[in-house]
């Protein structure tokens, strides 16, 4: 099942598969709708758990657990992309997973991820698929330094990478050949990361504005909506982003990550079947936020057109910030601070973000530096 007959009323369960903040958000908007919210995560003390009305303690890829939740649920969602697609499958007879299995599988593996976008000509990096040592040398023969060795499964936030500038490098990066199959890329000498969410109800598609991403050892540290690009680029965003949510027939939210070149050229990099880091300032400077789209979507609910009201920075706060952070609540009444209560706090963990609303980007840039917390 994916297509609801009619919109999910209020009073009904969404079962989510994942406890971090993104489903605490959810949950958030799914409650002021006037849903109830299960949770299926293997953590007690995760994020979502603290709001939802009921918690299931398992693991993922449970297929019992997930039959539970099924029996609980009228619709069952994912927060996250490293679901079991089997477990999902399996119990797709008991409950409407309005996001389908299909998008999952293809944002999980890169090479899939590639395929489906080279059929909707999507432009993207120059790859090669990588399957044993010996194949590398051909592939940089052809594709050149620099170049990136990623696995084709589980990465995120640099993690399940190497880049590559030159053959001495290649000895550290074989260690990701043990963990499977690999792909190898261009890196692109790009001038700004790009990101879009775009929003589905598997009739209608709303896109959000273009944003502007500025990451810090791989992990997004800002940032910008809107962008800072030139106008012919956000509408070429804008129109590769309801190609994708097209092909796939999106019921919910998908983050679109993408490179621009000096010269204007784009490639998409990556696809998140789910709500986005990226897309937080939604929640303060649109009309709707990207946690609401989600649900209106997995809901069958109309989605309306998508404003954005005010310019707006978000910056993420990693667990050592958040000391420092803590001390900025009573100095900027006019930031919203957004702590998502995980009870362990760790270097490059994401443990909250702020969003500032403003009618001056480069002007909040920099007094967002001039508070010292994230050098």
């Amino acid at each position: 099942m994916i297509n609801l007959s009619k919109p999910l009323m209020p009073g009904a369960t969404i079962g989510i598969v994942g406890g971090g903040q993104l489903g605490k958000m959810m949950t958030m908007s799914a409650k002021k709708m006037g849903f109830h919210v299960g949770v299926l995560d293997p953590s007690e003390t995760c994020p979502t758990a603290q709001i939802a009305d009921w918690h299931i303690v398992a693991e993922y890829d449970d297929i019992l657990a997930l039959e539970e939740m099924a029996r609980r649920s009228a619709v069952i969602t994912y927060e996250f992309e490293n679901v079991s697609v089997e477990a999902l499958n399996a119990v797709l007879p008991l409950c409407n997973i309005p996001q389908g299995t299909d998008m999952l599988a293809i944002t999980q593996d890169r090479l899939l991820e590639k395929s489906f976008l080279e059929a909707n000509n999507i432009v993207i990096a120059p790859y090669a698929t990588i399957i044993s040592p010996t194949d590398i040398q051909d592939a940089i023969d052809s594709i050149g330094y620099p170049c990136v060795l990623k696995t084709t499964r589980g990465g995120y936030d640099g993690k399940g990478q190497y880049v590559l500038h030159e053959t001495s490098d290649l000895a550290t990066s074989m260690s990701l050949l043990r963990l499977g199959t690999c792909e190898l890329e261009a890196l692109i000498p790009f001038e700004k990361e790009l990101s879009i969410m775009v929003a589905g109800n598997g009739q209608d598609y709303q896109t959000f504005s273009v944003v502007e991403n500025i990451h810090r050892n791989n992990i997004l540290h800002e940032t910008i909506a809107p962008a800072r690009i030139a106008s012919e680029v956000t509408k070429e965003v804008e129109r590769i982003a309801l190609v994708i949510a097209k092909a796939l027939e999106l019921h919910g939210v998908l983050g679109i990550e993408l490179f621009l070149t000096k010269s204007g050229s784009l490639y998409v990099n990556e696809l998140a079947p789910r709500p986005h880091n990226s897309g937080h300032y939604t929640i303060e400077a649109c009309n709707m936020s990207q946690f609401d789209a989600h649900i209106r979507g997995i809901s069958s609910w109309p989605l309306g057109e998508v404003s954005q009201f005010s310019k707006a920075v978000m910056v993420n706060i990693l667990g050592e910030h958040v000391a420092l952070s803590e001390k900025l609540i009573s100095q900027k009444a006019d930031w919203q601070f957004h702590y998502y209560g995980k009870n362990q706090t760790k270097k490059g963990r994401k443990m909250g973000h702020i969003t500032v609303t403003t009618p001056d980007i480069e002007k909040t840039l920099e007094e967002i530096e001039a508070t010292k917390v994230w050098d």
